[in-house]
C-alpha cells in the first residue's frame, strides 16, 4: 500500500505543486519579464518564423510576410529567349541522315520591365549574340527589339510593341542598408516567376567578372538565392520596389552557394536612359586611372587609412591633368560620396553626365587637397556624346570609331574598333572583340560607315594595319573574294 501511494500520491502532489507555480508566473508580469531578458532569452523569438510578426528586445520589428513584396514585382519581371546561332557540338553527320539537321541554340534568362510601353531592363550576357529575342510575358510572347547594350555594367535594353505594362515600383540603391531584407525574381533553371528571400549581405563589391573597356563593378551582394535563369531579373526591398539587376552568382558548382550579386538600381536605369535615348552610355570621366589601396600600399605611402584609391596615371589633355592632380594622390571623396575604395569611386562617377562639375578631395604627401573637376566625355568634350556605329551580319560585328582614352592607351589617332562579334567575315580572317583596324589598304580607317562598306564589298588583295587589344601592333595580308 505504501508503495502504491508513492508511485501515485507523490507525482500527483508535483503536478499540483508545478501548476500553482505556472500559474503565479502567468499572473505576475514582473516574473515573466525576467524570464525574458537577456540571460534567458524568449524561446518564442528563437523559434518563430521570419513570416510571422516578431518584435525584438531593440523594438525592431521584423517583416510580416513578403506577400506584398513579391505581388508588386512578378508581374513586373518577364522571361526571356535567346535564339543565337547553331552549335556544331549539338549534332553529328548522321543528324543529316535522319532528316534532324542543326539546332539553334537557345539560352533564357529574366528582365524587368521599366516602362508601360514595353521597354525591358535586363543583363548583356542574357542577350549576348542572339539572332531573335523573344519575351514572354503573362504566356504571351513578343518579339523584342535591342535598344542597347553596356558590356561595362552588363546592362542591356530591349523593347516590345505592347501597351499598360505593369511597369516596376523604383526603390533607392544607395540608401539599401547591409542586413535589409530583398527578394530576387526571375526564372532560373526555366521556373517561372520565382521568389526567394535573402538579405543585404555587402555593397560596393569588386568580384572581377565584367568586360568592357571600363567595367564599373559596385554590386550589391545578397544571399538571396539567385541561379541559372535568375540573370536579368529584379532584387527588390520589402515594398517589391527594384533596388538591383541580378547578375552573377558566385559558385564552383554553377548553381547558388549563398553569393549572389546584383548591378544597384540607380546605375541599372541610368544606364538603361543612356541606351534608350542616346544609344550609348553617356560616361563622364575625370581623365584618370586609379588603383584600390592596399595594407602594403598604404605602409608604403605612409597613409593612416585604407580609404580611398590610388591615381596610376593621369590621361594627356584631361579634366585631373587640366587641374595640376598627380600620379600617387589619393582620391578620399567625391562630392559628398565618401571613397573607401574602386567599387565607390566608379559608383559616384556612374552617376554623373559629361560636364557635370565636382569637388574631389586627394592626400598628396599627408596633406589634404581639394580640386574641382569639370567631368568630360570619352571623346575629351564636355558634352552629351552620340557616336556613329556600323553593324554588319556579313562582317559578323560592330564597328565604331575608338575613343580619347583608347587612343592614349594604345597610342594612336584614329581607328576603328571591332566590337560583338558573332561569327562572320572578320572572325574568319582571325578577329577578335577589341582589335582596332588604323589602316585598310594603307588608307586611314576612321569613319565606321565608310569603313564597314569598304570591307562588304572588296575583293582582292587585302591588307590591314592596326592594334591588337594588348597594344601589340599588326600588319596582315589577305586573298579576298
Amino acid at each position: 500500500m505504501n508503495s502504491l501511494i508513492k508511485s501515485i500520491g507523490l507525482p500527483f502532489l508535483a503536478g499540483i505543486a508545478g501548476a500553482a507555480c505556472w500559474s503565479f508566473l502567468e499572473i505576475n508580469p514582473a516574473q515573466t519579464s525576467e524570464i525574458g531578458s537577456a540571460n534567458y532569452p524568449n524561446t518564442e523569438m528563437q523559434f518563430t518564423s521570419a513570416f510571422r510578426p516578431v518584435t525584438q528586445a531593440d523594438g525592431l520589428t521584423l517583416p510580416v510576410s513578403f506577400v506584398e513584396a513579391s505581388q508588386n514585382s512578378t508581374e513586373s519581371v518577364v522571361f526571356i529567349k535567346n535564339f543565337s546561332g547553331t552549335d556544331p557540338r549539338r549534332y553529328s553527320m548522321f543528324d543529316y541522315f535522319f532528316g534532324t539537321g542543326p539546332t539553334q541554340q537557345v539560352s533564357t534568362g529574366s528582365g524587368v520591365i521599366i516602362s508601360k510601353d514595353g521597354y525591358i531592363i535586363t543583363n548583356n550576357h542574357v542577350i549576348d549574340r542572339a539572332e531573335t529575342i523573344e519575351v514572354v510575358h503573362q504566356k504571351r510572347t513578343y518579339s523584342a527589339k535591342l535598344v542597347g547594350t553596356d558590356k561595362n555594367t552588363d546592362i542591356a535594353v530591349l523593347k516590345i510593341e505592347a501597351t499598360n505594362l505593369p511597369e516596376i515600383k523604383r526603390g533607392n540603391s544607395r540608401s539599401l542598408q547591409i542586413g535589409e531584407w530583398v527578394l530576387a525574381v526571375g526564372n532560373p533553371f526555366n521556373l517561372k516567376s520565382t521568389v526567394t528571400a535573402g538579405i543585404v549581405s555587402a555593397k560596393e563589391r569588386q568580384i572581377n567578372i565584367l568586360g568592357g573597356d571600363f567595367p564599373l563593378e559596385s554590386f550589391i551582394q545578397t544571399d538571396a538565392a539567385i541561379n541559372p535563369g535568375n540573370s536579368g531579373g529584379a532584387l527588390v526591398n520589402i515594398k517589391g520596389e527594384l533596388v538591383g539587376i541580378n547578375t552573377a552568382i558566385l559558385s564552383r558548382s554553377g548553381s547558388y552557394t549563398g553569393y549572389g550579386f546584383a548591378v544597384p538600381v540607380d546605375i541599372a536605369l541610368k544606364i538603361a536612359n543612356d541606351l534608350i535615348k542616346f544609344g550609348e552610355v553617356q560616361k563622364a570621366i575625370p581623365g584618370i586611372d586609379v588603383v584600390e589601396l592596399t595594407p602594403e600600399l598604404a605602409e608604403e605611402m605612409k597613409l593612416k587609412s585604407l580609404d580611398g584609391v590610388i591615381v596610376t596615371h593621369i590621361l594627356r589633355g584631361g579634366s585631373a591633368e587640366k587641374v595640376g592632380m598627380q600620379k600617387d594622390d589619393v582620391i578620399i571623396k567625391i562630392d559628398d560620396w565618401k571613397i573607401t575604395g574602386k567599387g565607390s569611386f566608379e559608383e559616384a562617377l556612374s552617376y554623373f553626365y559629361p560636364g557635370s562639375k565636382v569637388t574631389v578631395e586627394f592626400m598628396r604627401n599627408g596633406n589634404l587637397k581639394t580640386a574641382q573637376l569639370t567631368l568630360q566625355n570619352l571623346e575629351g568634350g564636355e558634352g552629351e556624346i552620340k557616336r556613329e556605329f556600323f553593324t554588319s551580319v556579313l562582317l559578323g560585328a560592330k564597328l565604331e570609331s575608338v575613343n580619347t582614352i583608347e587612343k592614349d592607351r594604345l597610342k594612336v589617332h584614329y581607328g576603328i574598333k571591332i566590337t560583338s562579334m558573332t561569327h562572320g567575315y572578320l572572325r574568319d580572317l582571325g578577329f577578335r572583340d577589341g582589335f582596332v583596324i588604323t589602316h585598310i589598304n594603307q588608307i586611314p580607317a576612321k569613319d565606321p560607315k565608310i569603313a564597314g562598306k569598304y570591307l562588304e564589298e572588296f575583293s582582292g588583295k587585302l591588307r590591314l594595319e592596326g592594334v591588337a587589344p594588348n597594344g601589340q601592333p599588326f600588319m596582315q595580308s589577305y586573298n579576298v573574294r
